[in-house]
């Protein structure tokens, strides 16, 4: 057995292997199954890229149709979790409440105890389908608002806008809402996919594992960048200052920048190229565009100051904001996408499973250590 020590945060180690996600940082490529995210982006939808995810090849008509018929058919919640989301108090967070429910809704699983391929797959739909729905429920709970229920016949992005915000979206808003999904689906062993193999290597249900991804997501240095990024901005508007006096005052004071920067990409975010587009075309569609503006006058003043690149969580800040979304619904919504590549890597490693069991390098006290009895301490 090898005992090399791995580097701080396992910077640069790897882990296992996957068919599911390929990264390339110094190139600034990613790619599902092989195929590269520019094109999935233009070309594809949510649902079609989730097959892919989940099934390693593109589906042809006939096999996305019934994909569709499956997801949509899966959004249904039990009475049991309609009543936890209004049990809580209002003032919880959404991702405290979507952590609880998708624990919760393993209990009321046809399928809990089974962890066979076929069985992944769905409980896979059916949680696909139902953490969107938690979380656009218990915003309008919260917010004192009448429940609207999922329409079947919308696609996976416009149904999560229409229960959210109680009105059919816009073409442009669906399409936009898509791409996101399509962008944040996978990537690799990224924090909470790691969390979920390794509760999934042990032969625990997906049901845990996806618990335990959230868990990790809900960490600000994972999923919370967005959040931070769009509190910048508000706080810069409030104060009706210049952007870039703002960011050079808060490099003075030491003071971090949110969305960019990346421990993969060592060029630009793939992602965020999208996302800029996104954003501006939505500012305009919406006629206004403050928020893009903000965002990229601090982007070309981050790159050429500090030369960082924007990320991911850069751009959809303002996209979700244009889009009616709250702030703190935005790593909910990360969390929306990110389920098709959580269920992916956990049937993965659930169908050539062996139990993820690392060493750690000791630092403390040299053995053996002397006991001393606790009346000469």
């Amino acid at each position: 057995m090898s005992t090399a020590i791995a580097p701080k945060g396992l910077e640069g180690i790897v882990a296992t292997t996957s068919s599911i996600c390929w990264i390339d940082g110094d190139a600034g490529v990613l790619s599902y199954r092989g195929i590269d995210i520019h094109e999935l982006a233009q070309r594809s939808t949510f649902e079609e890229c989730t097959y892919l995810l989940w099934f390693g090849k593109l589906p042809n008509a006939s096999e996305l149709a019934d994909f569709n018929r499956h997801l949509s058919a899966a959004r249904e919640l039990n009475p049991k979790i309609i009543d936890l989301l209004r049990s809580v108090p209002t003032d919880a967070t959404p991702m405290q409440v979507l952590r609880t429910a998708v624990s919760l809704l393993s209990i009321y699983d046809a399928d809990e105890a089974d962890c066979s391929h076929d069985a992944n797959v769905r409980k896979s739909f059916r949680l696909t389908a139902q953490i969107p729905m938690i979380v656009a429920l218990f915003d309008r709970i919260r917010k004192g608002k009448s429940l609207v229920e999922a329409d079947k016949s919308l696609t996976h992005a416009a149904n999560f806008l229409w229960m959210l915000n109680g009105e059919k979206p816009s073409d442009t808003a669906t399409r936009a809402f898509d791409i996101a999904l399509i962008l944040h689906a996978d990537h690799e062993l990224n924090a909470s996919t790691f969390a979920a193999r390794v509760i999934a290597a042990t032969l625990a249900d997906i049901h845990s594992a996806i618990t335990g991804a959230i868990g990790a997501l809900k960490g600000p240095l994972h999923g919370g960048a967005n959040e931070a990024t769009m509190r910048l901005l508000y706080a810069i508007d409030k104060a009706g200052a210049d952007p870039v006096e703002y960011v050079k005052q808060m490099f003075a004071e030491k003071k971090k920048i949110s969305g960019f920067g990346h421990r993969v990409y060592h060029t630009e975010d793939p992602r965020a190229t999208h996302l800029r587009r996104m954003s501006d075309e939505l500012g305009k569609a919406a006629g206004n565009t403050k928020w893009f503006d903000l965002s990229r006058k601090i982007e070309l003043f981050v790159k050429q100051e500090k030369k960082l690149n924007a990320n991911v969580d850069f751009y959809s800040a303002s996209t979700y904001t244009t889009l009616g979304i709250d702030i703190d619904l935005f790593t909910p919504i990360f969390a929306v996408s990110r389920i098709s590549g959580w269920a992916a890597h956990v049937i993965e490693q659930h169908d050539d499973n062996r139990l993820i069991r690392p060493r750690a390098d000791y630092t403390g006290p040299a053995y053996p250590a002397t006991y001393t009895p606790i009346e000469k301490r």
